[in-house]
C-alpha cells in the first residue's frame, strides 16, 4: 500500500509514462496499478530519466495531462493549459488572424512559437526546422492526451532551438476494446460553435485512431469570422512483441477574416475596433508520419520516424502602408478601395529521424546512452507584393507580376548523442552531444525601385552543440537538477526577407547562438504537495530583432539586424499543494492550489540598446488557481497575471512605428467547471471573467499592423459522450 500511495502521489504520471515506456528503459517496469478517486496533483509533474528512448535525466522538464484540467479546450484556451508552466509568455491573437496561439519561455520571442521546437507526437508540425520554424497549426486539445515540455537543454535531442522542445502527444486508441466513440459539442460567445468527434479501438493486433473537429467563431471583434477543420488519423500495427510499426495523417483547413491592428488611441478607446473588412487568410496544413519501432533485446530500442509535411499559406489584406491609423476606405478619386496585397506560400519538408537506446553494464550501476541522427530537407516558395483587385471576399488574383518570387531550401543533418552514468542509486551525471550541418540556399527574384534583383545565394553552416545535466535524488520522490547546453539560431527565410514596405532587412545578418543553464529542486511530498522550483540563465548572442530607425526625410520605420547580445536570468517556480489531502491522505475530496510563478530579468548587454529589455519580456508572470474536485465534480479558479514589456529593443513608449511602443501589464481570470456522470460530462466555464481589456502583440505585419487585441469576456458551454 506505501508503494502504490507514493505512486498516486506523483499524480499517475510516473505509471503513465513507465507504462508506455520502452523495455530498455533505465526505470523498472512498474506493476499494473488501477488509481480510483481523485488524482491528488491534478495531472501537471516531470518526465523519467528516460522515455521511448529518450534521455531526460538533468534536464528541467514539465507534462500536463489534458483530461486532468478544467479548460476551454473548444478554442484551445493556452493560458488555462499551458499556463501552469512557469514563465510561459503567450501571445493571443485567436481574435485576429490565428488560432494556434505562439508560446515562449525565459522572455523569447513568443510569435508562431518560433523559437520553440514544435513537435506532435514526436515530429515536426513546423513549417520548417530552421528556415521557416513558425506553427501555424496545433492539434485541438480534445484530441490531446498530454503536453511534454523540455527548456532549452532539448537542444541536444532535438535540435537547437534557445526555447527547447513542446510536444503535444494524441490520444490513443482504447486498450481491449475494439470499438469507441467519443462526441463533444461547445457553445459560447461571439458565435463560438465546435463540433469533436472522435473513434478508436484495438482488434488483436490491430490498433486505430481518429477525430474531426469543426470549429466556427464569429470573433470578438467585427471582420473577424473564422472556420477550421482539423482531421487525424492513426493506424498501428505490432505484429510482434518487440515490433510495431504505424502511419499518421494530419490535416487542417481553415479561413480567417483579419481584422486589422489598432493604433494606442483607438485601442483605448474601444479595444473591439476594425480598421479592416477585406484581410483574409487561410493556412492548409497537411503531415503525413510513418513509424517503427523495435526492441530488439531487453537492453536495446532502436526508432525511426519519417515525416512529410505539405502545407500553405496565403494572403489577401489591404497592406501596411500607413500604418495602424490608415483606415481602408473608399478613394474619393476612384469611387473603389485601394487594390489589395496577395502572397502565396508553398511550403514542404520532410524529416527523418533514427534513435538508438542502449543500457548497460559499467562497474555495479547500469547506464545508458542514445543517439542518433536526423536527416532533413525543405524547400520554400514565397511570392509576396502581388497587387490584387480591389474586391472585399478572398480573392486571390493579381493583376501583375509578384513583388518577389523566392524559392528557398535548407538542409540539415545532425547526429547526436547522450549517455547517462549512474554513479549511484541516487547520482546521474548526463554529458551530451550534437553536431549540425546546415545549408540553406535562396533564388528568385525581388524588384526593388523598379529593378529585378536576381539572389543566387548558398550557405553552409556547421556547429557543434554541447550540454551536461546532473540529477541527484536525496530521497525516492524529490531530485536536485542541474544542466548546462548550449543552443543556436540560425537566419530563418522570414529575416531575410521583410514583410511589407514600412519594414527593413539588414543585410549584414548574422546566426545567434548561446547557452542555457539550469538549477532545481522538484518532487512530491506524499500525496497532497508538489513542487519545482529553480533558477536560469540564459545567454543570446547576436540577437536577431526589431528596432526603430528614420529615414532621411524623418519618417520612422523598423529594422530587422543583429541588435547585440542579451541574457536572460531568474526563476521560475511551480507549487500545488492539496489542503485536503494535507489533512486527511484518503480524502475523497480535493482541494488544491497551486501558483506558477516566474521572475526574467532579459536585457541587451552590448550594443546601442544596453541596459534595454528585450522586447516582448515581461519581468513577471504569475499564474494562480485553486481547484476543486471529487469523484464527479471539478472546478479551476485561476488568476493570470503578466507584467508590462515592450514591442521593440529601443523601449519607447509611443511611436508612430506599429511594432514600437509599450505593452502594459495585464491580469486576467478564468474559471471552468466539468461534471461527470458515468460516459458523460458537462463542461462550463468563463474566460476574462472581469472583461479585461489587454493586449499581448505589437506587429508591423499582418494581422495588424498595430496592435493586436485579445479577446475580452467571454462564456461557454458543452456536453460530452463516450461510448
Amino acid at each position: 500500500m506505501g508503494k502504490q500511495k507514493i505512486i498516486v502521489g506523483i499524480c499517475a504520471i510516473f505509471y503513465i509514462i513507465n507504462a508506455s515506456a520502452q523495455k530498455a528503459d533505465s526505470s523498472k517496469m512498474l506493476p499494473d496499478v488501477t488509481v480510483t478517486g481523485y488524482k491528488t496533483v491534478n495531472g501537471v509533474g516531470h518526465l523519467p530519466e528516460m522515455k521511448n528512448g529518450i534521455i531526460y535525466a538533468g534536464k528541467k522538464t514539465e507534462i500536463i495531462l489534458i483530461d486532468s484540467l478544467d479548460a476551454n479546450k473548444a478554442i484551445n484556451n493556452t493560458r488555462q493549459i499551458l499556463g501552469r508552466i512557469p514563465g510561459l509568455n503567450i501571445v493571443e491573437t485567436e481574435s485576429s488572424g490565428f488560432t494556434a496561439n505562439g508560446i515562449a519561455t525565459r522572455g523569447l520571442n513568443p510569435i508562431q512559437s518560433i523559437e520553440m521546437n514544435t513537435r506532435q507526437n514526436g515530429y515536426n508540425i513546423s513549417a520548417d526546422v530552421y528556415g521557416y520554424n513558425e506553427a501555424y497549426y496545433i492539434p485541438p486539445m480534445e484530441a490531446v492526451s498530454r503536453i511534454e515540455m523540455v527548456r532549452g537543454a532539448a537542444s541536444l535531442q532535438f535540435g537547437a532551438h534557445f526555447g527547447g522542445l513542446v510536444n503535444y502527444v494524441t490520444k490513443d486508441a482504447p486498450i481491449n476494446k475494439p470499438f469507441e466513440f467519443t462526441t463533444s459539442q461547445t457553445a459560447g460567445s461571439f458565435g463560438l460553435f465546435n463540433s469533436f468527434n472522435s473513434i478508436g479501438g484495438t482488434y488483436k493486433k490491430i490498433s486505430y485512431y481518429a477525430f474531426l473537429q469543426y470549429r466556427n467563431m464569429e470573433g470578438y471583434r467585427p471582420n473577424s469570422q473564422q472556420w477550421q477543420i482539423s482531421g487525424f488519423g492513426k493506424f498501428e500495427y505490432k505484429p510482434t512483441d518487440k515490433l510495431t510499426i504505424g502511419v499518421e495523417y494530419s490535416l487542417l483547413r481553415n479561413q480567417i477574416k483579419m481584422p486589422g491592428g489598432l493604433d494606442d488611441s483607438t485601442f483605448y478607446a474601444n479595444p473591439k475596433a476594425s480598421t479592416r473588412a477585406r484581410n483574409w487568410l487561410k493556412s492548409p496544413w497537411n503531415i503525413v508520419s510513418a513509424y517503427a519501432n523495435f526492441t530488439s533485446s531487453a537492453n536495446t530500442t532502436i526508432s525511426l520516424k519519417t515525416t512529410y509535411l505539405f502545407s500553405n499559406r496565403s494572403l489577401v489584406w489591404r497592406n501596411e502602408d500607413g500604418g495602424a491609423s490608415a483606415l481602408d476606405e473608399i478613394d474619393p478619386a476612384t469611387n473603389d478601395f485601394v487594390p489589395r496585397e496577395v502572397g502565396k506560400e508553398n511550403i514542404h519538408n520532410t524529416t527523418t529521424e533514427l534513435r538508438i537506446a542502449h543500457t548497460y553494464k559499467l562497474g555495479k550501476q547500469q547506464s545508458t546512452i542514445a543517439g542518433g541522427v536526423r536527416y532533413s530537407y525543405a524547400w520554400f516558395k514565397r511570392q509576396g507584393g502581388g497587387e490584387g483587385t480591389t474586391k472585399s471576399d478572398f480573392d486571390l488574383s493579381i493583376t501583375g507580376d509578384w513583388g518577389y518570387n523566392l524559392d528557398f531550401s535548407t538542409t540539415n543533418i545532425a547526429p547526436f548523442v547522450e549517455n547517462i552514468f549512474r554513479l549511484n542509486d541516487k547520482l546521474t551525471i548526463t554529458p551530451g552531444f550534437r553536431f549540425e550541418y546546415l545549408n540553406s540556399t535562396a533564388t528568385g527574384y525581388k524588384i526593388v525601385d523598379n529593378i529585378k534583383q536576381l539572389p543566387d545565394l548558398s550557405r553552409n553552416r556547421y556547429f557543434a552543440l554541447a550540454g551536461l545535466g546532473i540529477e541527484y535524488k536525496p530521497t525516492k520522490n524529490t531530485s536536485v537538477y542541474a544542466n548546462f547546453s548550449q543552443a543556436y539560431r540560425p537566419i530563418d527565410y522570414s529575416q531575410l526577407e521583410p514583410f511589407g514596405i514600412t519594414s527593413k532587412i539588414d543585410p549584414n545578418l548574422k546566426d545567434a547562438y548561446g547557452f542555457n543553464t539550469d538549477l532545481g529542486y522538484r518532487g512530491t511530498i506524499k500525496n497532497y504537495l508538489n513542487f519545482d522550483i529553480g533558477g536560469f540563465y540564459l545567454a543570446y548572442n547576436n540577437r536577431i530583432g526589431v528596432v526603430l530607425k528614420q529615414d532621411p526625410a524623418g519618417n520612422d520605420y523598423s529594422l530587422r539586424t543583429n541588435i547585440a547580445n542579451s541574457v536572460h536570468k531568474g526563476i521560475e517556480n511551480y507549487v500545488e499543494l492539496n489542503i485536503l489531502k494535507a489533512i486527511n491522505e484518503k480524502s475523497k475530496y480535493g482541494l488544491s492550489i497551486f501558483n506558477s510563478f516566474a521572475y526574467i530579468d532579459a536585457k541587451y548587454t552590448s550594443g546601442e540598446f544596453i541596459g534595454k529589455r528585450v522586447e516582448a519580456a515581461a519581468k513577471t508572470i504569475n499564474r494562480v488557481g485553486l481547484i476543486f474536485s471529487n469523484k464527479q465534480f471539478s472546478s479551476t479558479f485561476q488568476i493570470n497575471s503578466v507584467g508590462d514589456a515592450y514591442g521593440d529593443a529601443s523601449n519607447v513608449t509611443t511611436s508612430s512605428d506599429p511594432i514600437a511602443g509599450y505593452i502594459p501589464a495585464y491580469t486576467v481570470v478564468d474559471i471552468s467547471a466539468t461534471y461527470k456522470i458515468n460516459n458523460y460530462a458537462i463542461k462550463i466555464g468563463a474566460n476574462n471573467l472581469t472583461d479585461k481589456s489587454y493586449f499581448t502583440r505589437r506587429t508591423d505585419e499582418y494581422p495588424g499592423p498595430g496592435i493586436i487585441p485579445s479577446v475580452g469576456r467571454s462564456f461557454y458551454i458543452g456536453f460530452t459522450a463516450k461510448f
